[in-house]
């Protein structure tokens, strides 16, 4: 059994896309969508200000949900009504090698086909791939994925900081290859006997809101950030049999902190003289290191090394979008999940609400955590607990079960602040009547009424509907990296890692997914390199399901997904096979 080419996109299309129109067919509403809110029909009318909250959620709500937004994703993929250039022009991976009318075709709200690799085109480690766009959400499909190998050489590199200028021509500068042949062995021994540089493989995913705009420069861009923060430690990741040395250029035997014991003037220090060198306090013994006892030193581990060249990555492609920004049009903001394999093992790194997870031997393994209103509500209260200026005097930090009603002032209700993960019982005041920082549940959650994701990148511009209350300074860049050791596991054929946005998830359990991959790869020949990417269009197939006339519906009638989807599914057999 083969996939679907790319020319015959059209043949997963449901067989009535008249039945309902592209307003009725959402299934989750968006991360970007505002507003969960809704105020009880049967209590009495709010104060001015809870009154004047509503009718901006409301209003955003119409804004977001309404469809395809008006002027909400331009052509582009950029902001409506800039006249800055884009950084990138919107398209889908460049991988899928589509052309124009192809992609053209795939913008089928009422349709929905899937996409899928073309037979005549393969990714690292015979990846398969597949993505499906929302149902009417946004214009555009606002999901972005990269796949490819990158070369991080241990000189200078033409796409790093200036603050090493490289002279290394483009075209040698990195080994990603669009059409996804694999990376040639002789180079990658050339580079370990050369200890010239490090290759990663690398996968990921954005998932794009308010414009396609950050997602598709972080699709073009973060491998290379990654690239240029491993450089710096190369030579070290070259020599697993020593730790990494605290002070670059420093020989661990050198440090006296680590030396044992040894004859000299500093045994008899005192403990107080011992400590006044501690702190560096003026007078303290310069030539004479305390003893070894008061300074004990942390053994970092080489993968340390790569999980904060990752971290420091994110945070360098927030920065750069946001340089970008001042003479480019790069609109709205997008979650990132990545993982790069390197030396032998995977690093996961997630910030935003896609998953990932291992599915080894019918074992379901979770290596990514969501972040959301509800995971992160407790940063999120602590930061407007300490800087309520950010909450614009029309938000509390505090959580209570419900809406305050100013008939309530005076009574106690349950709430729970920054410090709690429990509840109890306080005095209402006429500050509680304020909107919630963090209202609403599940899907439904919301960031000062606007926002379902609380990791990501970009959204510099973003704001409270209807104020000049930014929502920025409550997202975070930073993505927590979790990492798998694939050398520890002899991975077989059907042992897969399943990365996919949150349009898969919003439907799809852990184990209905496992299930399905499992049951999908069984009946499949173990030889046909194309059966991952057949595996990952029937699992978009799942989460989408068939239009009917009560929108898209999927297993038991269940609501199908609304939301763009996109999905990896990377055979781990290959990383044993990798020298």
């Amino acid at each position: 059994m083969k996939p679907a080419s790319a020319e015959a996109l059209l043949r997963s299309s449901p067989s009535n896309p008249s039945s309902a129109s592209a307003v009725e067919l959402g299934g989750n509403p968006g991360k970007g969508s505002r507003g969960a809110a809704q105020r009880p029909t049967d209590t009495p009318p709010p104060p001015r200000r809870t009154a004047n909250m509503l009718t901006r959620v409301k209003s955003a709500v119409a804004g977001f949900m309404g469809g395809i937004m008006a002027g909400g994703s331009s052509g582009g993929g950029g902001s409506p009504g800039s006249d800055l250039p884009l950084k990138f022009p919107y398209k889908r991976p460049e991988f899928l090698g589509l052309s124009p009318d192809e992609i053209e075709c795939s913008a089928d709200h009422i349709a929905r086909p899937i996409l899928i690799l073309k037979e005549t085109r393969r990714l690292p480690w015979a990846t398969g791939y597949a993505e499906v766009i929302n149902a009417g959400k946004s214009a555009l499909n606002e999901d972005q994925a990269c796949c490819t190998v990158v070369v991080a050489r241990r000189r200078p590199m033409s796409y790093c900081p200036q603050s090493t200028p490289s002279k290394t021509p483009t075209a040698k500068r990195r080994s990603s290859l669009p059409n996804g042949e694999p990376l040639g062995l002789h180079l990658q021994h050339k580079l370990e006997e050369d200890n010239e540089g490090v290759v990663f493989h690398y996968w990921a995913l954005f998932d794009g809101h308010a414009g396609s705009g950050a997602a598709v420069v972080a699709s073009r861009l973060l491998q290379h950030h990654i690239a240029c923060q491993l450089q710096a430690v190369i030579e070290i990741l070259h020599n697993p049999s020593s730790y990494p040395p605290t002070v670059l250029g420093e020989e661990p035997d050198s440090n006296p902190y680590l030396q044992g014991n040894t004859p000299g003037p500093h045994r008899s220090l005192t403990r107080a003289a011992s400590l006044r060198g501690a702190t560096g306090a003026p007078g303290s013994p310069s030539s004479t290191p305390p003893p070894p006892r008061f300074f004990i030193e942390k053994k970092v581990q080489h993968e340390s090394l790569v999980i904060g060249a990752i971290e420091n990555a994110f945070k360098e492609m927030v920065r750069l979008i946001l340089r970008e920004k001042q003479v480019y049009n790069i609109s709205g903001g997008c979650t990132a999940l990545t993982v790069v394999y390197l030396l032998g093992k995977l690093y996961v790194g997630n910030a935003g609400d896609s998953r990932a997870v291992i599915i080894r031997n019918n074992e379901i393994i979770p290596v990514s955590t969501e972040f959301t209103p509800e995971s992160e509500r407790q940063r999120l209260q602590f930061l407007g607990f300490m800087q309520p200026h950010l909450l614009g005097n029309e938000f509390t930090h505090l959580e209570f079960p419900r809406r305050v009603q100013r008939k309530e002032v005076g009574k106690r209700m349950l709430y729970r602040d920054f410090t709690m993960n429990g509840w109890a019982y306080k005095t209402l005041e006429d500050e509680d009547l304020k909107f919630p920082l963090v209202y609403g549940e599940g899907k439904k959650a919301r960031v000062l009424a606007t926002i379902g994701v609380t990791r990501g990148l970009g959204d510099h511009d973003l704001k409270v509907h209807d104020s000049n209350i930014y929502i920025k300074p409550f997202l975070s860049c930073c993505p927590e990296v979790k990492v798998y050791n694939l050398m520890q596991y002899e991975h077989g054929a059907d042992d897969v890692l399943v990365m996919a946005t949150d349009g898969l998830w919003d439907v799809l359990s852990n184990q209905e997914v496992a299930e399905a991959v499992t049951s999908f790869l069984a009946n499949c020949d173990p030889d046909d390199l194309h059966r991952y990417t057949m595996a990952a269009q029937d699992l978009v197939m799942r989460a989408r399901g068939v239009l009917r006339d009560r929108g898209w519906r999927i297993t038991n009638e269940r609501l199908g997904s609304g939301d763009d989807i996109s999905v990896f599914i990377i055979p781990l057999m290959y990383g044993n096979r990798q020298p």
